[in-house]
């Protein structure tokens, strides 16, 4: 879940203090993100049009709870549900609701567990099988725009070269836009910690990366223009223009041996292979 610069939607980092991790207690870190992305992977095992984003949130939160841990968003700064479900035009936060998935829907679904003692995050947009082929494009973009990001994730690197690296190959390469109100995040024992992970800024700027740094890269895509607005629920995030977005996020973390990805959308690929309500697509991981 993604940190708003400003709005209800998303408690603001409070603290500009990094709290930096042992590779034991990244490890936790890690346990928790694989479980989020266990929850993805079983939320698009059974993705099918005609569904509900209540009916989805509410499978979600069991398969949690079956395995012992917590719903990292359910009652965070109020948010309702235990996952963002944000359709089409909406970014994100997306509250689910009643209204029936269509064969031609997007779907951006953000999850979050508590484990441990220490938050997971994860996020990866679905695609139902009759979205076009511009949407899907604009979905494999932002996809391979987050190890973009990854790739610069390293010891005296800084913050801003993550940025610049999802930025410019969104913007400069692939014409799309970047959303700016809303950014990643370190995350630990807190959903939400410092430092702020924009996904655009200048390289060489940002604080440096150091052993023991946790964040949650997420890209933000827009097919049109960049500019968004807050729905009246108070919550969900979407396009000014109306135009689709799409949002992946993993957990990233850097050891002892290096810069780990901590979650793993490798378990979610394999479902959507599996599932024919499920529009494919290659994911670069």
């Amino acid at each position: 879940m993604e940190c708003s610069r400003s709005g209800r939607a998303c408690k603001r980092i409070k603290s500009i203090m990094i709290y930096y991790k042992s590779d034991e207690e990244i490890e936790l870190i890690q346990q928790s993100c694989l479980l989020v992305s266990k929850t993805l992977a079983y939320v698009g095992s059974i993705l099918r049009p005609g569904l509900t984003g209540h009916f989805i949130d509410t499978k979600a939160e069991e398969f949690i709870r079956d395995h012992g841990a917590i719903p990292g968003f359910k009652d965070y700064g109020g948010f309702p549900a235990t996952l963002c479900i944000s359709p089409n035009e909406a970014i994100v936060h997306g509250i689910p609701s009643d209204v029936e998935f269509k064969d031609n829907d997007i779907l951006s679904i953000d999850c979050g567990v508590y484990w441990n003692d220490f938050y997971g995050d994860s996020a990866f947009t679905f695609a139902f099988p009759n979205v076009e082929e511009e949407i899907m494009n604009l979905l494999d973009a932002t996809n391979i725009s987050l190890y973009k990001g990854i790739e610069k994730v390293e010891v005296d690197n800084r913050i801003g070269d993550v940025s610049h690296a999802i930025q410019y190959y969104i913007e400069k390469e692939k014409k799309y836009s970047i959303v700016r109100e809303l950014v990643g995040h370190g995350i630990g024992r807190n959903l939400h910690e410092a430092p702020e992970v924009p996904n655009f800024g200048r390289r060489g700027s940002g604080p440096k990366m150091k052993k023991g740094l946790v964040i949650a890269i997420e890209p933000m895509v827009n097919l049109g223009r960049k500019n968004v607005k807050q729905s009246k629920d108070g919550w969900t995030i979407v396009t000014r223009d109306g135009k689709p977005s799409a949002h992946f996020e993993h957990t990233v973390g850097i050891t002892s041996e290096g810069t780990k990805i901590l979650s793993d959308h490798s378990l979610v690929e394999k479902e959507i292979k599996n599932n024919s309500e499920i529009k494919n697509f290659t994911i670069k991981s």
